[in-house]
């Protein structure tokens, strides 16, 4: 089962922050190419809301070709890379670096103590190869 939650009071249409999620999913890898999708009666049951919102959302999707249905089988995911443009994806990160550095300030990190540990980090992640 996917993790997606919505909020009724994000000021967001719910089927925007659909959309944005499962962008999300698909520019990270969480979602692959010819994944399925939950069906429109699945997810909105899950989400608690209208199915319509779920096939708006799904639409969408569809027109931005990062998904498409099979007849009687369902929503797939398509397998034309990742929804974001270089542009987008640069404007997450920085989010996430501004987020980063106050709180490493917060914390008494400096940005060279942060360039460290992000160094260190990757190193883990990648198994200690650098």
């Amino acid at each position: 089962m996917l993790h997606i939650t919505i909020s009724q009071g994000d000021g967001l249409p719910l089927y925007l922050q659909l959309v944005q999620q499962f962008k999300h999913l698909i520019a990270t890898g969480r979602l692959k190419a010819d994944t399925e999708l939950p069906s429109v009666r699945a997810l909105s049951e899950q989400l608690l809301v209208n199915p319509n919102t779920v096939v708006r959302a799904y639409r969408e999707l569809e027109v931005a070709g990062l998904v498409y249905k099979k007849r009687g089988s369902g929503t797939f995911v398509s397998a034309t890379g990742s929804p974001y443009t270089g542009e987008e994806c640069r404007r997450i990160l920085s989010q996430r670096a501004d987020t980063l550095i106050v709180e490493g300030r917060n914390l008494g990190f400096g940005v060279d103590q942060l360039v460290d540990l992000l160094r260190e980090r990757d190193r883990a992640l990648n198994g200690g190869r650098s």
